[in-house]
């Protein structure tokens, strides 16, 4: 108001008018403006609202198109539960059938392996059975080295066991396309077989023992391929004798002799002794390991074998020793091994040079009046037990005697004519192993043993050989160890052959020898074995 000082009323009203005019038209602007605003905000809302309907659609249309997926996967769910269902029962069904199939297979391969037994016990056959140790990490001699290459391609393995009954060899040389060859025997190890399973096909045979039968149980194989360790189980460090202390590990020997006392422990008392004797054939001389000198100690002396009247193999002034359960017999043939000689070369350290023959003598005391009763009547076995509680001295009974001659006994068993005696032996046998010369490396006094081991081996092949081929003359006397087995060899005594081999192709000649001696060996037929004399199943009168 104080611009309108000094001015007309007229002026004043002029300028009022036109501030005024100025106002509406502002106020016309904002307004214009306003509703073009109003204007442009329906058409947002009318273009959000169609959004928002196709929105709606859109997702209406989705929720059904996956409500349909859904219910589709969960149909699609329960027929897979449904075939799954079915093939379940059907799984279980096969598996049921495999079942009874394996148990029907099993019934069979135990009765075809019955039927064998009794047609190799007919025939008299060799039985063999094969043990592939395992792949042991690649050694040599100290100052001896190998390449890696070379290394690598002998410790290949080339032996497998094909299943329990055959052993499949893979035969790779250079230049050469790879041919597989195979070989059956009656029972076949793998290398994670246990002793507790080598033993249990053995056990059966020493039943046989005290029914009247001889027999023999050899390992045959190349050297370092696992015979000892079958044979008896891991060996000392010290003194080569075999340790006792973990059951799970010992051989074919200490549990033969623990089975032996086991049966004879079922029988009456004082029906049987058992005697041992240890011998090693080492460069084709027999030495007695239980011989002792004037001051009892043990010693190897020399020995010779000869053939009796009766065409038996006898080794005079043999040292037997009593034993009256398996403490004493392990006793006294870890001091027989302490002799045994050894010799390192570059396949084993601790490689046996010489041929273990360890026997069980077992002697039956059988009342003559009774001769052909049963021997399992229990009143003719009180009989027994009285008449030879009657002869048989206290002392004899309680004290461990030595005997120096296989077919010495007490006297007193001569001179009653009541009572008779029936001998049946066990040998248990360690073969020293095959060598190939250029393998062993070794020479001097061990390339002579080398060459005594192999001859007697090869005269132990050509033995077998002369039965098979049922010629007039067998060659037992072409070495020593085989006069010695002349017995067991020839048919006198029920024969099984532990074939023990190496999986390594650096020894794939020797493992392919042994495996062809194992096969000839099976089969050689020797005629039935015969039984000793004991009584046999009848009516008292």
């Amino acid at each position: 108001y104080q611009g309108f000082t000094g001015r007309s009323t007229n002026e004043v009203l002029q300028l009022y008018s036109a501030h005024g005019q100025q106002q509406t038209l502002q106020r016309s602007s904002v307004v214009t403006q306003l509703h073009r605003a109003i204007q442009r905000l329906k058409q947002d809302l009318k273009s959000l609202h169609s959004f928002a309907l196709e929105l709606s659609k859109d997702f209406q249309h989705q929720c059904k198109t996956y409500l349909y997926q859904v219910l589709t996967a969960v149909q699609r769910i329960q027929l897979q539960n449904e075939a799954m269902q079915m093939f379940q029962i059907k799984a279980f069904d096969l598996e049921q059938s495999l079942q009874e199939v394996t148990e029907r297979y099993e019934k069979e391969k135990h009765k075809r392996r019955a039927l064998h037994n009794s047609l190799v016990e007919l025939r008299g056959n060799i039985r063999v059975h094969c043990r592939i140790r395992p792949l042991l990490p690649f050694g040599t001699a100290a100052g001896h080295t190998i390449p890696q290459d070379r290394q690598r391609n002998f410790s290949e393995k080339v032996a497998y066991a094909a299943d329990d009954e055959t052993v499949l060899v893979k035969c790779n040389r250079p230049g050469h396309a790879s041919i597989n060859k195979t070989f059956q025997f009656e029972r076949v190890y793998n290398a994670s077989e246990s002793q507790d399973t080598v033993f249990a096909d053995v056990a059966p045979l020493l039943t046989s023992l005290l029914d009247g039968y001889n027999v023999c149980i050899m390992a045959y194989g190349q050297t370092g391929s696992g015979k000892t360790y079958t044979m008896l189980g891991p060996q000392l460090e010290e003194n080569f004798a075999f340790s006792i202390e973990d059951e799970s590990e010992l051989g074919i020997i200490p549990r033969a002799t623990q089975e032996v006392f086991r049966l004879i422990s079922e029988k009456p008392p004082g029906s049987y002794w058992v005697e041992v004797s240890v011998v090693e054939v080492y460069n084709n001389e027999i030495f007695d390991l239980l011989a002792k000198d004037s001051c009892g100690r043990v010693f190897g002396v020399k020995r010779d074998v000869v053939t009796t009247r009766e065409g038996k193999s006898d080794v005079p002034l043999l040292t037997y020793e009593t034993v009256e359960n398996a403490s004493e017999f392990l006793h006294l043939v870890n001091k027989g091994l302490q002799l045994r000689v050894r010799h390192p070369t570059l396949v084993h350290a601790h490689s046996s040079r010489s041929h273990l023959v360890v026997t069980l003598t077992i002697t039956t005391i059988v009342s003559g009046d009774n001769f052909g009763i049963s021997w399992e009547d229990e009143l003719t076995s009180q009989k027994l037990n009285k008449e030879v509680s009657c002869t048989f001295p206290q002392k004899m009974r309680e004290n461990k005697s030595t005997f120096s001659s296989r077919a010495s006994s007490p006297a007193q068993f001569e001179t009653t004519e009541k009572l008779k005696q029936i001998k049946t032996r066990l040998q248990l046998v360690d073969l020293a192993g095959s060598e190939c010369v250029g393998m062993s490396g070794v020479t001097g006094a061990a390339l002579r043993e080398t060459s005594f081991i192999n001859r007697s081996l090869s005269a132990l092949a050509d033995v077998l050989g002369a039965i098979a081929e049922q010629r007039s003359h067998v060659p037992y006397r072409n070495s020593k160890l085989t006069h010695l087995l002349q017995d067991a060899v020839g048919g006198d005594a029920k024969l099984l052959v532990m074939l023990c081999i190496s999986p390594d192709q650096k020894y794939l000649a020797e493992s392919m020898q042994s495996l062809g001696f194992g096969t000839r060996a099976r089969q050689v037929q020797r005629g039935q074995v015969k039984k000793k004399n004991l009584p046999v199943p009848s009516k008292a009168k």
